[in-house]
């Protein structure tokens, strides 16, 4: 008999190493949200582009996956993208330093065209004129250029058709690289699809000027020397290294589907996080404080064992947290301080279960087991609706809402062990070692 009571105060030692390993130490291993260390808030609207058929939805689907992949090159730690209605998309990069880099890469288009150039000037001098009949087929870009400020200018226009030969639908990776000249330039590569139809259009205009178009801006317009086979194509256009960077980075993640808008963008400073941390914890202090205090006073040794249970709760839930790079938020903390009250809680049915059982002259050790079994039924119950709760919070619910949701049905499921497992083996293993005949309870 003894045995199984060393084997289960061994695992209760075991898994409490195992929770402070996980999530030592704590300001790497515990990811904080946007709220808590700072970072950027956007929202975005997604246009419904003309002449598709697909719905406004799964525009801004696309769109959303588009945004993820590049946020997930930036090597932002835990960002929250979430879309809300039908045209909406929410953007938190906790911990984002340059916040000005990070709004341009996730809004920017990324619409890449090439297109064949008209090179008849009088052509180029009607369209600037406004002549209809030229601007059915062809619009005149201008072309960009850094002047010795690095103020950028548009210069040299050129007449361009409307209808691309080809769009970067077909790219399949872009990275930067260095041109004759020794500036850095974009490189692309296009897939077999892409490669077969920029070879077709390489080898048919062969002398003609091809403009590379990004955003409705031409970045470069090379002549057509030779047919282009490999796919394989480069963007010059007086790039700095972090600009063809930025460039190749929203290339790769592929051109958002319509245009996007910043209709609202929030840049929280760490100094407020800091400040919600320490008003958070002086909070959740206090409470544990009073928890703790309330419970010794009432229930003596038991009370200080359901304060133990509560704080193995907590290690166990930020354990959880830790395991699954989960991220703690405002609201996260207050579905913390809501478990501890929970956890005591429990204990309080077991407790005042034995009491009873005490009264109608029960001995010590027949109380303990009526006790706590006759209370786990209530534990059970109140626990399992709350984690449904907290569940239904998580998948369900948005923003600061989740992160309150998660907290909340991690500290229950751990709650389910530590009310019961912890302490009724606890109390067993005193119980067997010690001749009890009153309990003080």
């Amino acid at each position: 008999m003894m045995r199984n009571y060393y084997i289960k105060i061994i695992l209760i030692l075991a898994i409490i190493g195992y929770c402070v390993w996980q999530i030592y130490p704590p300001g790497e291993k515990i990811k904080k949200g946007l709220d808590l260390q700072g970072g950027v808030h956007i929202v975005l609207e997604v246009e419904q582009p003309p002449q598709t058929d697909k719905s406004k939805s799964d525009v801004t689907q696309r769109a959303l996956e588009i945004i993820r992949n590049r946020v997930d090159a930036l090597g932002v730690s835990e960002p929250v993208i979430q879309k809300e209605g039908t045209n909406r998309i929410i953007v938190d990069l906790p911990g984002v330093q340059d916040t000005q880099k990070a709004i341009d890469i996730i809004g920017k288009t990324a619409l890449l065209e090439f297109r064949l150039v008209e090179e008849d000037e009088k052509k180029l001098t009607d369209a600037l004129k406004g002549e209809s009949d030229i601007l059915t087929e062809y619009e005149v870009l201008y072309m960009q250029q850094k002047d010795e400020r690095g103020i950028i200018r548009q210069t040299a226009p050129l007449l361009v058709k409307k209808q691309p030969e080809l769009t970067g639908a077909g790219l399949t990776d872009a990275y930067v690289g260095y041109g004759p000249a020794g500036f850095p330039e974009v490189n692309f590569v296009l897939n077999k699809e892409g490669a077969e139809k920029f070879a077709a259009v390489t080898g048919e205009n062969i002398g003609k000027r091809l403009a590379i178009v990004l955003d409705g801006t031409i970045k470069s317009a090379p002549v057509i020397r030779d047919r282009i086979p490999d796919g394989r194509g480069q963007i010059s256009g007086d790039f700095t290294m972090e600009e063809a960077k930025e460039l190749a980075v929203v290339l790769r993640a592929g051109a958002l589907p319509a245009k996007v808008n910043i209709i609202y963008q929030q840049i929280i400073g760490p100094t407020l996080g800091k400040e919600y941390i320490k008003k958070s914890m002086l909070v959740g202090l206090y409470g544990l404080i009073f928890i703790i205090l309330f419970m010794t006073a009432y229930y003596y040794m038991f009370g200080l064992l359901a304060n133990l249970a509560m704080m193995i709760n907590i290690l166990i839930l930020l354990a959880f947290m830790a395991l699954f790079n989960a991220v703690l938020t405002l609201p996260g903390i207050a579905g913390i301080i809501l478990t501890c009250g929970m956890a005591v809680d429990a204990n309080i049915l077991i407790f005042e279960r034995i009491r009873e059982e005490l009264r109608a002259g029960k001995s010590a050790k027949t109380a303990i087991e009526a006790g706590y079994h006759r209370a786990w039924s209530a534990i059970l119950d109140s626990n399992i609706t709350t984690i449904i709760t907290g569940a239904v919070l998580f998948f369900l619910g948005e923003g600061s809402v989740k992160g309150f949701g998660l907290t909340l049905s991690l500290g229950n499921i751990a709650n389910l062990f530590t009310a019961v497992f912890v302490t009724k083996a606890i109390v067993d293993f005193v119980v067997a070692n010690r001749s009890i005949e009153k309990l003080r309870i």
